[in-house]
C-alpha cells in the first residue's frame, strides 16, 4: 500500500526571541552572520559546528565569537556576543493518529503511547517497514511503530509510538503448497474474511508472483513472502536467439542459472556442452549478443 508523508506545523517550545533560529543540525556561517554582521563574508553554507538539540540553545560569549572569527580571518567588535537556537515542537495523539492513517488508510488504529522529546518541525511520515509485527495469536497486542520527522537537506529525526492497529478485508489462503520460485496460479488460492494486523496483500496482486520460500498449504500469503518471478529457472530449457547484426540465430539451450527478466544468466549448449552467457527476455526466452559470451565458452 502506498504511503504518503503529512507536512505539519509544529507549536514552537523552548525558543528565546532574542536567540537566531537554526533550522539543521549545523550552525552554519549564514545563521551566525544574522546575529553578527562580521561572518557574512563567509560562504553561507559553511558549517561553523554543530547546532543545539531540538529545543535547544547556543550561546556563544564575546571571547568565543572573537577566537572563532578570528580562524577565518575575521574580525568582531569587542563584546559582541550571540545566541542561536533550533526550533522545536512536541508530537500530539491527533497528529500522530493522521500520519499513520496516511500510510494505511482503512485500518482502526488506537495511538497508546509516543515519543514525548522535542521534534524539529518538518514532514511526519510513518512507514508500514517501521511497525512491528504483531503475533499472530494477539494480532490487536500493543506494537511499535517507529518514524521520522522529515526536513530537505537534513537526517530525518527519528520517532515513535506504540500503537494497535487492525484492519478489516480479504486475505489469501493457499489451498495447496506453493514451491518457492513458481508463479501463483488462481487454482492455488482460497480468500477469507480477515481482521488483524496489516501486511496482507491485495488478493488481486498475488496470482503472478512467486513466493520467496515454500508456503505450506492452509498458510497465509503474506506480503513480504512474495516477489516477482523469475522468468528463467536453473535447469529448465530455453529458447535462444543468437544476433550478429542483421543475422538472426535460433537454438535450445538449457539454463545454468536462474533469472528475471533484463538479467544475465549462463545457459548451456547441449550439443556442444560449452556455457554462454545470455539475457533474459521473456519465460523461457533468452538472447546473445557480440561480447557476451564467457571466457571459453562459445554458443556453437
Amino acid at each position: 500500500m502506498t504511503s504518503r508523508i503529512l507536512l505539519f506545523t509544529f507549536c514552537s517550545i523552548g525558543f528565546a526571541a532574542d536567540c537566531i533560529p537554526v533550522a539543521g543540525e549545523r550552525i552554519l556561517a549564514g545563521d551566525m552572520a544574522r546575529a553578527v554582521p562580521a561572518f557574512a563574508g563567509l560562504p553561507p553554507e559553511l558549517a561553523l559546528g554543530y547546532a543545539p538539540a531540538p529545543g535547544g540553545r547556543r550561546a556563544y560569549s564575546a571571547a568565543e565569537l572573537a577566537r572563532l572569527a578570528g580562524r577565518y580571518g575575521l574580525t568582531v567588535e569587542p563584546g559582541v556576543d550571540a545566541c542561536l537556537a533550533r526550533p522545536a515542537g512536541t508530537l500530539t495523539r491527533e497528529r500522530v493518529t493522521a500520519a499513520m492513517q496516511a500510510t494505511v488508510p482503512k485500518a482502526h488504529i488506537e495511538v497508546l503511547e509516543l515519543s514525548r522529546q522535542p521534534v524539529p518541525p518538518g514532514e511526519i511520515h510513518f512507514p508500514i517497514s517501521g511497525l512491528s509485527a504483531a503475533p499472530a495469536s494477539e494480532p490487536a497486542s500493543a506494537r511499535l511503530w517507529r518514524g521520522q520527522v522529515r526536513q530537505p537537506g537534513q537526517d530525518d529525526f527519528p520517532v515513535w509510538a506504540k500503537v494497535r492497529v487492525l484492519v478489516s478485508g480479504t486475505r489469501a489462503i493457499a489451498s495447496e503448497e506453493l514451491l518457492s520460485g513458481r508463479p501463483i496460479e488462481r487454482a492455488q488460492i482460497r480468500l477469507e474474511p480477515y481482521e488483524g494486523a496489516p501486511g496482507m496483500p491485495d488478493p488481486s496482486q498475488i496470482v503472478g508472483r512467486a513466493p520467496r520460500r515454500p508456503i505450506p498449504a492452509g498458510a497465509a500469503i503474506e506480503a513480504w513472502l512474495l516477489e516477482e518471478p523469475e522468468e528463467v529457472l536453473r535447469g529448465e530449457p530455453v529458447r535462444v536467439e543468437v544476433w550478429s547484426g542483421r543475422a538472426r540465430l535460433v537454438l535450445e539451450g538449457q539454463a545454468q542459472s536462474s533469472g528475471r527478466r533484463g538479467e544475465t544468466i549462463a545457459v548451456r549448449n547441449p550439443a556442444t556442452g560449452k556455457i554462454f552467457s545470455a539475457r533474459v527476455q521473456d519465460r523461457g526466452q533468452v538472447s546473445v549478443v557480440p561480447g557476451w559470451s564467457a571466457p571459453g565458452g562459445s554458443t556453437q
